[in-house]
């Protein structure tokens, strides 16, 4: 009880925070689904630049144009998308465009403006002339209109955005500069790893470190701000002292834990272990200051942003000459968090138990209903089950999430593996959640997504998931199927 009450001030959320979540989650939706973009980007800098594997002069033309134009573009693309479908992707693309050519530095943080700019001025004219347009003259006024609007913005965006989003990139260039110089760059661990767990995390990295790499990367090779909040170590120091130090179910779940976080590169399954002793947030911010130490001395850095977080994407993205220092770096900080986090489990262990899990879980998940835009849903995977019936067995099934790539992809992957187990050879797809086919006949989704995955697959039996690791919920779609044969 004490460990629900401690954690209750963390799981409250105030205006600020839930709209900074809301934030962050919209720029995951623009930067997610071109990452892609980036490690492309990031392999052809790191082998073919003058200071590369393997230089080329000619392959290293590719450098600049596609980090300067091709990158923003399509997260303009992106966040029209997101607004307004692919009419308001092409006129955020359009848009996008104004501001990134002839730019002196990478308009990722213009893109992620003129982009839904775009497909929210092109949605607010559909709705204008909906039902007013004389039969025979819709892809006269369709396409027009999307012109004219897209190419406006371009204007706009050349003359007025692109010299204002300059100086800010600038200024935010010459800030990542001096707090480097002036040796403060450990002090952000004590932001980042808190809003990490309260899921600022997309705010944090997508919207103001991932810019200063990128701008970084493109004039020296290589960036430190790409490693401050993908670092996996202080929550492999986390995870590794609850293995070590916790009892019962608890224990037994961290190994699984280690595999999904460290080497799945997906971090949010250590927030609950956080929640359940509030205290252990100095564990991970005290690491991540050792890592971002350990970076700052051995001049870490790397040539794009990984995503996920694993330890995979880290090694990916080191430069020619640098796995030394990010991987110290890395262990440093697991050591760090896990030497602390050991002392207060040691002291605490007799009053965590799996019903501390549980409940410090579904905080995690009543927080990330937030940051998704949509309130956190009640019902669970039974409820929903015994709202329909299977009509048989399906031709295939899909995991949706935002993005279809970090969750999805996890829970798709147990959910496959456990339909083999029992002898069903379906198909299971992990797709963003806006992009299921209408068609589908099995989906599995968290709560926070349930509304939006309704909308689109309306014939759908869906099945909530709230903790990834719990085969509870998978095995409910087997014991549905067992009963399709009786």
């Amino acid at each position: 009880m004490a460990t629900q009450v401690a954690a209750q001030p963390i799981a409250s959320s105030g205006r600020a925070r839930a709209a900074m979540q809301k934030f962050g989650g919209f720029l995951a939706g623009m930067v997610m689904p071109n990452i892609p973009a980036f490690i492309a980007w990031g392999l052809i800098t790191a082998f073919f630049i003058p200071t590369g594997w393997t230089p080329n002069a000619k392959l290293d033309q590719l450098v600049s144009p596609m980090v300067s134009f091709l990158i923003p573009v399509l997260i303009g693309f992106t966040g029209g998308r997101l607004v307004h479908g692919i009419r308001g992707g092409v006129v955020g693309a359009i848009a996008t465009a104004g501001v990134a050519i002839g730019a002196s530095q990478p308009m990722f943080i213009g893109a992620m403006i003129m982009g839904p700019l775009g497909g929210y001025l092109i949605k607010q004219f559909d709705r204008a002339v909906e039902g007013r347009i004389r039969a025979g003259f819709e892809m006269l006024v369709n396409t027009f209109s999307a012109g004219i609007l897209g190419g406006a913005l371009a204007i706009l965006g050349f003359l007025g955005v692109q010299p204002i989003m300059d100086h800010v990139s600038a200024w935010l260039g010459a800030a990542a500069v001096w707090v480097t110089n002036a040796h403060l760059l450990p002090l952000i661990a004590i932001f980042i790893e808190p809003g990490k767990v309260l899921f600022l995390n997309n705010a944090i990295n997508h919207g103001i470190l991932e810019p200063i790499g990128v701008e970084q990367a493109k004039q020296a090779g290589k960036s430190i701000f790409f490693l401050l909040e993908t670092d996996p170590g202080p929550g492999l120091g986390l995870l590794m002292a609850y293995w070590a130090f916790a009892k019962g179910a608890i224990r037994q779940s961290a190994p699984g834990a280690i595999l999904i976080q460290f080497f799945g590169g997906i971090h949010e399954v250590y927030f609950p272990y956080v929640l359940m002793r509030p205290i252990l947030v100095l564990a991970v911010i005290l690491g991540g200051m050792a890592a971002d130490t350990t970076f700052m001395v051995l001049h870490a850095g790397l040539v794009a942003t990984p995503s996920p977080g694993s330890i995979f994407a880290e090694i990916a993205m080191t430069p020619k000459g640098g796995y030394f220092p990010v991987l110290s770096g890395i262990f440093v900080g697991a050591l760090v968090s896990f030497l602390v986090a050991s002392f207060f489990i040691r002291r605490s262990r007799d009053e965590m138990d799996e019903s501390t899990l549980a409940f410090a879980q579904a905080v995690v998940q009543d927080m990330k209903s937030q940051s998704k835009f949509t309130p956190s849903a009640q019902p669970t995977a039974q409820a929903v089950a015994e709202e329909a019936t299977l009509a048989g067995v399906p031709q295939a099934v899909y995991f949706a999430c935002e993005a279809g790539m970090g969750s999805s992809a996890m829970g798709a992957s147990i959910l496959k593996k456990r339909l083999q187990e029992a002898g069903y050879d379906i198909p299971v797809h992990h797709v963003p959640v806006n992009q299921l086919p209408s068609t589908a006949e099995v989906v599995f989704t968290q709560a926070s997504f349930e509304t939006r995955a309704r909308q689109v697959a309306p014939k759908a039996k869906i099945y909530l998931v709230q903790n990834f690791l719990n085969k509870a919920t998978y095995d409910q779609l087997i014991e549905d199927l067992g009963h399709l044969k009786g």
